[in-house]
């Protein structure tokens, strides 16, 4: 299973992302949201994701997010793929030099592989909107959401994702 480091956006900016999950939901469209809430489904930027973590490397998380304090500007919609005649449907994160600079120290620590997505070099941040949006409906789906503005979001928190548990738990 996955484990993972995120990164949870501040409740306004939460709250607008879920806005957007729900309009895509309301209009019977693929959303990451769910039909049964769990307080561990949040929108989020994830820093690493990987089969597993050093345990010398949780015991230090607390050192590593002391005093997070990190600035971010959701801006456009993106779409990944396609693959299998599916897109994936992101809001992008524009990539500052201290969120690059932090997701770089994390997948060092975490035993980044040269050619993961999360590799330096190769990470593309954003907040998942959509995962298996038919080509097909891309247009109604961008049509749904609007008018997407730039978001300026403060993260104060980082998360650990135990996919094996299905448990998640603060780092700050």
């Amino acid at each position: 299973m996955t484990q993972s480091v995120e990164l949870l956006l501040d409740p306004v900016s939460e709250g607008v992302v879920l806005g957007e999950w729900a309009r895509l939901a309301e209009a019977g469209l693929p959303t990451e949201q769910r039909v049964e809430p769990s307080p561990t489904h949040r929108p989020h930027v994830t820093l690493w994701a990987g089969p597993s973590i050093p345990p010398e490397v949780d015991a230090a998380w607390p050192d590593l997010m002391a005093g997070l304090e990190l600035p971010l500007l959701l801006g456009s919609l993106l779409a990944f793929g396609p693959r299998r005649g599916q897109v994936v449907l992101v809001r992008q994160v524009v990539a500052s030099a201290a969120l690059l600079d932090l997701q770089t120290q994390i997948a060092k620590r975490c035993g980044v592989e040269p050619d993961s997505h999360f590799a330096p070099g190769r990470w593309s941040p954003h907040v998942t909107l959509a995962r298996r949006v038919r080509v097909e409906q891309l247009g109604e789906v961008v049509a749904v959401l609007g008018e997407v503005p730039d978001l300026t979001a403060t993260v104060r928190t980082a998360r650990r994702w135990d996919g094996d548990a299905k448990v998640a738990w603060d780092l700050t």
